[in-house]
C-alpha cells in the first residue's frame, strides 16, 4: 500500500508541476514590470482556464490525501 501511494504521489506531483506552469500570470511580479500582464488583463477568463483551475485543485486534493495516507501508514508501521 505504501508503494502504491508513493507512486501515485510522485505522478500527481509531476502533474501539479505541469498544471501550475500552464497557468497564465495574474499580474504582479516580474511579468507585470515587463508589460506581460497587459494582455492578460484584456482577455477574460476562458473555459480552458476554468477547467485548468479545476484540474489543479483536484490534483492538489489527491496529493494531500496521498500525503496524509502515507503519514498514517508510516506511523502505523514504525
Amino acid at each position: 500500500m505504501i508503494l502504491t501511494l508513493s507512486i501515485v504521489m510522485v505522478a500527481v506531483s509531476l502533474l501539479l508541476i505541469v498544471l501550475v506552469l500552464l497557468h497564465r500570470g495574474k499580474g504582479g511580479g516580474l511579468s507585470s514590470m515587463l508589460g506581460g500582464s497587459f494582455y492578460s488583463n484584456l482577455s477574460g477568463s476562458s473555459v480552458v482556464e476554468r477547467n485548468l483551475d479545476r484540474l489543479t485543485v483536484i490534483a492538489g486534493v489527491v496529493w494531500t490525501i496521498c500525503i496524509i495516507g502515507l503519514a498514517l501508514l508510516y506511523k502505523n508501521t514504525g
